[in-house]
């Protein structure tokens, strides 16, 4: 019944894009043989300029680019390695994405964590990381802005933010939309349409997004579950069903006065990570356990599901010399996730004959309400003297319980304890007053300046503790914490064209990440543990140019930074995830962008980044991988054993070590061949790949937990019509198929890998 309606939504998505296609065709323009490059136009600076004069280290990726390479189902994650020291990971399944520019990223897991990469939609923050998972479709461009950016964009973007801008309602009727099918039943549907509803006074552009994969991971285990998980089931789990829409109306009631009004909603249903347990030999980097199968004994397939809302309402009004912006945003989501953490069947693993080696969590937002207000007023036209200032107000509070495993398991289950959980209430509220100065000095020389005050608070109460299964109440850690922080960010850049095709620019900025509260711990009947707010200093310098005639566009930059009291994420003697503050992290580098046509049928990208981190702290330890009081992985500097609550457990110093998933180098690079066919068409040939240097993934050094030298390619073969008015191919993702080790579980020697070949058709259209 399900293959049947699948199919026919299938088909109804077709005969959509056949119709599409056509309307399409009608209108379509002249093709452009040039091999010129067409101009870049970023918002970096909150203001629309060329890329290559903004004083900023961005990477740009065009929404049709975007969408080449998401056409498996793939999510945000997708861009990882595509955009120079830009890497995405993620141990908890869709809803939890981990971002990392130029090294700097946080690789918890706890739903409260704190990112210093910031995600912004559409001019608005998404703070939380549920929120952050938002899906990116029907969307015009993504810029990757690399270094601090806390003067216009405030707290917790040290390392940088990702900034993605939908394709927003025109004064002419436009639509697109792309769909494709492949392996595991593997169906994507994007597309948007909209256009005039009175003339040029108002507009809407209605947008959505479908993705499904069939389940394809099947769960041998044959063995008893104690929380009554359905063991052994073929196709148990693995797959996932994304719908999202999105409305935006435009409105221009006068010729000073631009509204525009958004709104979203999000279903999604699927599968958390699936952790693979012993795929990792002692001694050994290689990992070959199957992707398509686990021996599960709990946590019932491993779901989440997580429904999300938000609307925004943009107003900007034109004074004439000076143009006053609002954005005003509310977002709301609530939703679950739960695994089975030890990524394996205790009875397989047996100690003394006793299965060893039990695990699984939930971690539930009940519900979560982010509001933010901005108002902004800046400079108009092209004058020398540019300049900007406001203020924003955010304010993010959630209720998140989290739940271990007494809880799940069947009654009469000795080791049941249906109060095995905890209930958190978080606030956190934040203000900040900025501003930025641009002065053309000369001609060539362009100096910019920005400052912003921030105040962050955080607050977190324990609104219910893990009792006993006799409703003891044992817990001795606090049961309310508040922080907070008031600090200055701020940037100083020169740019200094030394042609019209080359130019030179150096900065340097101030930032910092508000501190952090994590409370999870507590459902072990642990002390929260937090961590105190951590400052950079960042220094680049680089150069922009176009070159050949305009047939390549080449930037580059090369930076250094110093993270002071940097945060970082470990366990503590009894196992528990615990914040701390390290002395410092140093980070040197080199990124560049390149993109060539150098025959007019033919486009040529491709990216490098080079990184180089430390972190430096003698004082710190980080516990390192035991199980039952045992080091199970090759721990390569000394370690000291410390006994605890639950046995034995060993530490060994950090300082020194690189930052986890802070790849040493990714090289990326794409290609594109058209082949002209008649009038208006041309076969096509395109491909993508990417390659990542060493990465580690934990805090100290092993010769286990790391990748080196993963790669992934994909392959697209297709016909373009109507001068680019519709499209049929074929495509691929990770073609080879490798299996590359993108995270781990230390403690039970576990594998996370990235994603399998996909192989399927798709077919896009465009109305213009």
């Amino acid at each position: 019944m399900f293959k049947t309606t699948l199919g026919r939504s299938a088909l109804m998505l077709t005969s959509a894009l056949g119709a599409l296609a056509f309307a399409a065709a009608a209108n379509a323009q002249e093709a452009n043989d040039s091999t010129s490059l067409e101009e870049i136009i970023v918002t970096a600076e909150r203001r629309s300029v060329n890329l290559q004069d903004t004083p900023v280290s961005v990477g740009v990726v065009a929404g049709d680019q975007l969408r080449a390479i998401q056409g498996g189902g793939d999510d945000i994650i997708s861009l990882s390695g595509k955009v120079p020291s830009f890497y995405a990971e993620t141990t908890t399944g869709r809803i939890f994405p981990r971002f990392y520019i130029r090294g700097l990223g946080n690789i918890d897991f706890y739903l409260g964590a704190s990112q210093p990469v910031s995600i912004i939609q559409d001019d608005v923050v998404l703070e939380h990381v549920v929120l952050k998972s938002n899906p990116v479709f029907d969307v015009q461009q993504v810029e990757v802005l690399r270094g601090p950016q806390g003067s216009l964009f405030g707290r917790n973007t040290t390392a940088g933010i990702v900034k993605f801008d939908t394709i927003r309602p025109s004064e002419t009727f436009q639509g697109r939309a792309s769909a494709s099918y492949g392996t595991y039943g593997t169906t994507t549907f994007d597309g948007g349409i909209g256009g005039p509803i009175a003339g040029d006074k108002l507009m809407f552009r209605v947008s959505a997004l479908y993705q499904h994969r069939d389940d394809w991971v099947d769960n041998t285990f044959a063995g008893t579950s104690l929380d009554g998980t359905v063991t052994p089931r073929k196709n148990a789990m693995g797959g996932f069903d994304e719908k999202d829409a999105r409305l935006q109306i435009l409105a221009k009631p006068t010729e000073q006065l631009t509204v525009l009004a958004a709104a979203h909603v999000r279903n999604y249903e699927g599968t958390s990570t699936l952790f693979l347990r012993n795929a990792i030999k002692k001694g050994s980097n290689v990992v070959n356990a199957p992707r398509d199968s686990v021996a599960y004994d709990e946590a019932h397939d491993n779901p989440q599901a997580y429904d999300t809302k938000g609307a925004s309402l943009n107003v900007a009004y034109d004074f004439g010399g000076m143009t006053l912006t609002s954005i005003s945003a509310y977002e709301t989501t609530s939703g679950y996730s739960r695994g089975d953490t030890d990524g394996g069947a205790g009875a397989n693993f047996p100690v003394g004959g006793v299965a060893n080696g039990f695990g699984q969590s939930m971690g539930q937002i009940r519900d979560l309400d982010q509001l933010t207000q901005e108002i902004r007023l800046a400079s108009n036209g092209e004058d020398r003297l540019k300049w900007q200032v406001g203020a924003l107000y955010f304010d993010s509070r959630d209720t998140t319980d989290f739940y271990q495993r007494g809880y799940f398991l069947n009654t009469g289950v000795a080791a049941r304890n249906p109060n095995n959980w905890v209930r958190l209430d978080n606030l956190n509220t934040s203000w900040a007053l900025f501003g930025q100065v641009s002065y053309k000095v000369t001609d060539a020389l362009t100096i910019t300046a920005g400052a912003r005050d921030t105040y962050d608070a955080k607050k977190t109460r324990l609104a219910k503790t893990s009792l006993t299964a006799a409703g003891a109440d044992t817990y001795t850690g606090r049961r309310f914490v508040r922080l907070s922080d008031e600090q200055p960010s701020w940037d100083l850049s020169a740019l200094y064209e030394v042609n019209p095709d080359l130019s030179v620019y150096a900065r340097v900025a101030k930032g910092f990440r508000g501190p952090t509260i994590q409370g999870r711990s507590a459902v072990f009947n642990s002390d929260f543990t937090t961590a105190d707010s951590e400052t950079i200093l960042s220094w680049e310098a680089g150069f922009k140019s176009v070159l050949l005639d305009n047939s390549l566009r080449l930037n580059a930059s090369a930076f250094t930074y110093k993270v002071s009291d940097i945060q970082l994420n470990g366990n503590d003697a009894n196992g528990n995830g615990v914040l701390f503050n390290a002395d410092e992290a140093k980070a040197y580098g080199m990124e560049a962008d390149a993109e060539w046509r150098p025959i007019a049928n033919l486009t040529l990208t491709a990216g490098l980044s080079l990184l180089h981190s430390e972190i430096n702290d003698k004082r710190v330890y980080a516990q390192v991988c035991a199980l039952n009081s045992v080091v199970v992985c090759t721990v390569k500097t000394p370690t000291i054993a410390i006994p605890g609550a639950f046995g034995t457990n060993y530490f060994t110093q950090i300082d020194g070590q690189p930052l986890p998933n802070a790849p040493e180098y990714n090289l990326s690079f794409t290609a594109r061949y058209e082949l002209p066919v008649g009038a208006d068409g041309k076969l096509f040939a395109a491909t993508d790949w990417n390659k990542q240097g060493y990465t580690n993934f934990v805090l100290y050094d092993t010769a286990e937990f790391y990748s080196k030298g993963n790669f992934e390619g994909g392959l697209k073969l297709g016909y373009e019509g109507g001068d680019g008015a519709y499209e049929i191919a074929l495509f691929g993702r990770n073609i080879t198929n490798e299996k590359n080790l993108k995270g781990v579980i230390e403690n039970y020697m576990a594998a996370v890998y990235n994603e399998p070949r996909i192989v399927g058709i798709s077919l896009s259209a465009k109305l213009r």
